[in-house]
């Protein structure tokens, strides 16, 4: 089994990620998003992963994702939201719908997020919004230094278990 492993990183979370999947999927190549190839052609899966920006994989990894056709998709990712929050399986869901254009003829086989911390820029940009769209509460603040403890070697391990899980699914 041939597979591509496609990440986008901002704080690193994606990229620990990623490279803990390579370490369980067979004849694995890990490439970060700028240089994923424009064609999946021949491979068997594609294990993609993204941060999650305003409730939607980041901007690089949507550009990327719309021109992939004809691939074995699966989607791993990290987010500052609690992982099994409604907002994540929002974002999980949305991520899975810009692959399944029919036209494009995908497949996805699933979806892993966990949490990871969040980017200051991205933190400071959120106190700044007009109407105190994200106001400092102390719930809020605990999810942001829980995140910031993640992702974490059990994170890993659940990353790998998961896509394990997917290649028994494809075989």
């Amino acid at each position: 089994m041939k597979t591509l492993i496609v990440y986008s990183s901002l704080t690193g979370n994606t990229k620990k990620v990623a490279e803990a999947i390579a370490a369980v999927l067979p004849g694995c190549d890990l490439l970060p998003v700028e240089e994923a190839p424009a064609s999946v052609e021949g491979y068997d899966l594609v294990a993609l992963g993204y941060w999650v920006d305003r409730g939607m994989p980041d901007g690089r990894t949507r550009t990327w994702l719309g021109g992939v056709k004809n691939a074995r998709l699966a989607f791993f990712g990290t987010l500052g939201a609690w992982p099994d929050s409604d907002h994540a399986k929002e974002c999980m869901k949305k991520g899975e719908e810009l692959a399944l254009v029919p036209e494009r003829g995908n497949e996805v086989y699933g979806s892993w997020l966990c949490q990871g911390k969040i980017d200051p820029r991205v933190l400071e940009a959120m106190a700044r919004m007009a109407g105190n769209v994200h106001p400092m509460t102390p719930e809020r603040k605990a999810r942001i230094e829980e995140a910031a403890k993640h992702p974490d070697e059990d994170d890993c391990r659940r990353a790998q278990a998961f896509f394990r899980g997917i290649l028994e699914k494809m075989n």
